[in-house]
């Protein structure tokens, strides 16, 4: 039996699951949320990339976790993510365009990476970005053993005074609240969000929409009626669908 559906190791920072054969394939970088790396959801979402003729990388970035403990999203250096997003377009079965996709935390850090890429005028920025219910803003740390529901007694809000991310060394320009630049970016951009997000309000996404076509872009948007922070089964299709759509004609061609 032949496999589909193969998986390949980037010595030193992960696997990566692709069709079977020789490439070089069209490459995809996944950034959970604050689930964390190990709970599946990033590897189950690059299995779907795979199936559809990509090389999709879920990069593993909050600190600590395991399959039992999700970790935190407290003082993420993103410029290791960004030394991961070049060792995939380095990968010998990567072909020449890469692209980036995150859902929630995720979400907010391929806006931050590629922001702060462009500022500093870095090379190698995505080919393509796509985010899942992101936010418009910098949010606060994230500690999964500290989590609790709203209803919770013990439910405190973010701590403004603990940073989420820092960037060369520093978290100085990456105060929560503080507005992405994602705007900077003149790349293929693709967001989608549920308008019944109880987590993240979709309004965000139409900040970010609306920010980007002030700045002369034209980003692809997808605004689901009756999704939530996840899409559920038949909305994920339709979203799975959506999501290819846009890496099919921005990586492919």
């Amino acid at each position: 039996m032949k496999l589909a559906i193969v998986r390949r190791l980037i010595p030193d920072w992960g696997t990566t699951y692709g069709p079977a054969g020789d490439g070089p394939f069209p490459a995809v970088m996944l950034l959970h949320g604050s689930e964390g790396g190990y709970s599946g959801w990033s590897h189950r979402n690059a299995v779907m990339l795979a199936a559809h003729g990509f090389l999709a990388f879920p990069f593993p970035y909050s600190n600590g976790g395991n399959a039992w403990n999700a970790g935190s999203i407290t003082n993420v250096p993103l410029e290791r993510t960004m030394e991961a997003f070049r060792a995939l377009r380095a990968f010998a079965f990567s072909d020449a365009k890469v692209g980036l996709f995150g859902v929630s935390r995720g979400a907010e850090h391929a806006l931050l990476v590629t922001s702060l890429m462009v500022r500093d005028g870095e090379s190698g920025l995505p080919d393509a970005v796509a985010a899942l219910a992101p936010p418009d803003v910098i949010c606060g740390a994230f500690d999964a053993r500290r989590f609790r529901d709203s209803g919770d007694p013990g439910f405190q809000e973010w701590d403004p005074a603990e940073r989420a991310w820092t960037w060369k060394g520093a978290s100085d320009c990456l105060l929560p609240t503080t507005p992405i630049a994602i705007e900077d970016y003149d790349g293929p951009f693709f967001l989608a969000h549920g308008k019944k997000d109880k987590v993240w309000s979709s309004h965000m996404t139409e900040r970010l929409t609306a920010r980007l076509r002030s700045a002369g872009r034209a980003p692809e948007v997808h605004l689901y009626e009756d999704q939530g922070h996840v899409p559920d089964s038949a909305g994920e299709n339709v979203f799975n669908a959506d999501l290819i759509g846009f890496f099919e004609r921005t990586l492919c061609q």
